[in-house]
């Protein structure tokens, strides 16, 4: 068994995974009396990353309602739709009291600049948890350095690429070191027989819908390792420039065809969903994820759940070298924010309340309602050691595992992890000592755009489009020149003239 330990690593929060959501109408879950929302009840929008949500009826659920003292009404919005529910919700004005944001997307920055968001700088003062939030990432998650979303803590460094370590065993290689030897591996999972069924049914890596533009996506995190910039790079005049117009970028980009041609990685790349992710891996199909540590985790569990001889098959390294040296990719220690909307939340008494309820949220207790459960249901405590009695059964971790959207990590972690001696647990923390010394930063991180706000959807749509099309070959690098210039003439330049002067004027 696992001796508890609670974590106080400022950066760490509710697991997670790469990435959020949003999205649909407090109308349902709202008139249940026939005067209006139900009094002391939160509304709230969030991200669902698992094949099922916490059920109104959800022990967890009770219990936090309990213990914040509200009705926790969630709408749940599957992770690959959420921007585009986000929208349509903020267009409809009706929103709930709390939602989600995955990032400072246009249409979040635009309903900022509306007045849509209260702006939570004057109040975090004077809240036990929010109050002492880490100054550095709440600048990140600001907009020109102010507050419209309490951010939801992750680690700083969580980029890792996660490997079958008994598919490395069957073809006889070890774990990749270059990104050569990265390839390798891939091929060999593809073409060596790795599972030994004696078939060509393996691939080496399995990547989703998610082209990424400095949002850490797989494709953000590889080109990373040829020495192309976080989203923005400095050029030789000390200016920022798009990673896609850096050599580097465009060699990470010719390596990503050469992985598809080869069928390394999942023709179906493009539409995959997200949540599904893990699935190719667990089953058998292919040996390869790029993600954050806390995914082989996940892909652990499942697999010895399966069939428990598959102990100890999964393992992670932080990166590999390139032509360059050696990078990674960082997050910016939050992943989203909740935010909380003018529409829904009136007066300062109101959104007092909604803040003192997400102040709640951060209490050890609830920490520890999220992302842990019930004691003697989901877990149990014996001497001081914490084990989880879910890793058999899924419907119990449904329970709850949707409640940590909306637990924020503020100031630490609080709620119970297991110490464990795995070598995939000393990797990952060895992953987050070593990874800040090589982490590309963006340098734009806390910069918000007019012209991005206006365009920015515009504008990564160009890119991600023909990003995905150079990729299966539907253009060549003439094509993808050509949609740089699209980008340029449909707002780009003006962009980077406005980056350039408001990070001149922050240096």
């Amino acid at each position: 068994m696992a001796r508890l330990k609670l974590k106080g690593n400022k950066w760490l929060a509710a697991p997670a995974v790469f990435l959020l959501l949003m999205g649909c109408s407090a109308n349902e879950t709202s008139n249940q009396d026939g005067k209006g929302k139900e009094k002391d009840a939160i509304h709230i929008m969030a991200p669902l990353l698992s094949p099922e949500s916490p059920g109104e009826n959800s022990p967890s659920l009770k219990a936090l309602e309990k213990y914040t003292t509200k009705q926790i009404k969630v709408t749940w919005v599957p992770n690959s739709s959420y921007n585009d529910k986000f929208n349509i919700v903020m267009a409809s004005g009706d929103l709930p009291q709390a939602i989600v944001v995955t990032d400072k997307s246009p249409g979040f920055i635009k309903s900022v600049k509306s007045g849509a968001f209260w702006e939570l700088s004057p109040y975090l003062k004077d809240y036990p948890n929010l109050g002492k939030a880490d100054k550095k990432v709440m600048k990140n998650s600001s907009i020109n350095g102010e507050i419209y979303g309490i951010y939801r803590a992750r680690d700083l460094i969580r980029a890792s690429i996660i490997i079958r370590t008994d598919w490395l065993e069957n073809v006889g290689m070890e774990m990749p070191k270059t990104i050569d030897e990265f390839y390798d591996v891939l091929k060999a999972f593809k073409e060596k027989d790795p599972d030994g069924n004696g078939k060509d049914d393996t691939y080496g890596m399995v990547v989703p819908k998610w082209m990424g533009l400095g949002n850490g996506s797989p494709w953000d995190i590889m080109q990373t390792w040829f020495g192309a910039p976080n989203r923005y790079g400095i050029d030789e005049k000390g200016e920022l420039i798009p990673d896609f117009m850096t050599e580097e970028y465009m060699e990470a980009l010719r390596f990503f065809k050469k992985l598809y041609d080869e069928g390394l990685i999942n023709k179906d790349f493009a539409v995959m969903d997200s949540a599904k992710w893990n699935d190719p891996v667990v089953k058998g199909k292919a040996g390869v994820i790029v993600d954050t540590g806390s995914r082989a985790s996940q892909i652990q569990s499942a697999m010895e759940e399966a069939d428990p001889g598959n102990k100890d098959v999964i393992d992670v390294i932080g990166t590999v070298k390139g032509p360059k040296g050696t990078y990674t990719f960082p997050t910016s220690g939050y992943a989203g924010m909740i935010a909380i909307p003018k529409a829904s939340v009136k007066t300062e008494k109101e959104l007092k309340e909604v803040l003192g309820f997400l102040d709640k949220m951060n209490d050890q207790e609830a920490q520890i309602i999220a992302n842990n459960g019930i004691k003697e249901r989901n877990y149990k405590l014996e001497n001081g050691t914490y084990t989880s009695l879910e890793k058999n059964n899924k419907k119990l971790l449904y329970e709850h595992e949707g409640l940590a959207q909306f637990s924020m990590g503020i100031p630490e972690q609080r709620y119970y992890v297991e110490k464990q001696e795995s070598k995939l647990f000393k990797h990952r923390e060895q992953i987050l000592k070593e990874g800040e010394k090589i982490a590309v930063f963006n340098p734009a991180e806390s910069l918000v755009s007019d012209v991005y706000t206006q365009k920015g959807a515009q504008l990564d749509n160009i890119i991600l489009d023909a990003k995905t099309q150079f990729i299966i070959g539907d253009i060549d690098e003439k094509g993808f020149q050509d949609a740089i210039q699209l980008w340029y003439k449909s707002g780009g330049e003006d962009l980077m003239k406005e980056l350039n002067k408001r990070y001149k004027e922050t240096k």
